[in-house]
């Protein structure tokens, strides 16, 4: 079933176009691939950038809460002909959305195999991204609410998160995993672990009084 890929700020993907039509710009963006190009790129599938706030993930007092996120930035993947050769990223300034950077690498091309994959699921759904910093992993958000706003919401149970590669050791890269099954996984990995308590001393052992 098609996605529902939401529209993008006016403004971001205007920021993204400059930079692509500048010369400057694009010579100093590390990203080979873009600077050896001779044709013309386009900027496509505008994603919503989130960041799991770790600090709202659990609550001693009933576990686990519902994650909480933020929007950082929208991103776009630059195409070149039949294939992405890059992505972009936007974030929010005092003065409106403006292009922040130029990229390459295995998250372009995760991205477009994870959107792939989900195109073929019966359910229809908005694609995000959803970024988890402490375990260096990033995730292709599927929102059920097709018709919400792109900038907000948080993750519902019944939500997909799609890990994309590099994923962190132990979870499985395109897999779709129902947000109640890959949230306590996250929060597990996310909660700082007590020391261990020092192993007690026999008396036969411990150090006369003095």
């Amino acid at each position: 079933m098609p996605l529902h890929v939401p529209p993008a700020p006016a403004p971001a993907l205007r920021s993204v176009l400059a930079a692509l039509g500048s010369p400057t710009a694009v010579h100093e963006a590390h990203t080979p691939a873009l600077r050896a190009l001779q044709g013309p790129v386009t900027a496509e599938l505008p994603l919503p950038v989130h960041v799991l706030d770790r600090l709202n993930i659990s609550d001693r007092a009933s576990g686990v809460r519902p994650p909480r996120t933020r929007l950082t930035g929208w991103r776009f993947l630059i195409r070149s002909g039949d294939r992405y050769v890059a992505a972009a990223d936007t974030r929010l300034t005092p003065d409106g959305w403006a292009f922040s950077h130029f990229f390459e690498g295995p998250y372009v091309a995760a991205t477009e195999r994870a959107l792939r994959q989900a195109e073929s699921l019966s359910t229809a759904y908005q694609p995000r991204l959803l970024s988890v910093p402490e375990l260096y992993m990033l995730t292709l958000w599927l929102h059920g609410a097709v018709g919400a706003d792109a900038s907000a919401g948080l993750p519902a149970a019944e939500d997909l998160l799609v890990p994309l590669a590099p994923a962190p050791p132990g979870i499985a890269a395109y897999r779709p995993h129902p947000v109640s099954e890959l949230l306590p996984v996250m929060t597990h990995r996310l909660t700082p672990r007590a020391a261990p308590a020092p192993p007690s001393v026999p008396p036969s052992l411990a150090a006369p009084a003095a």
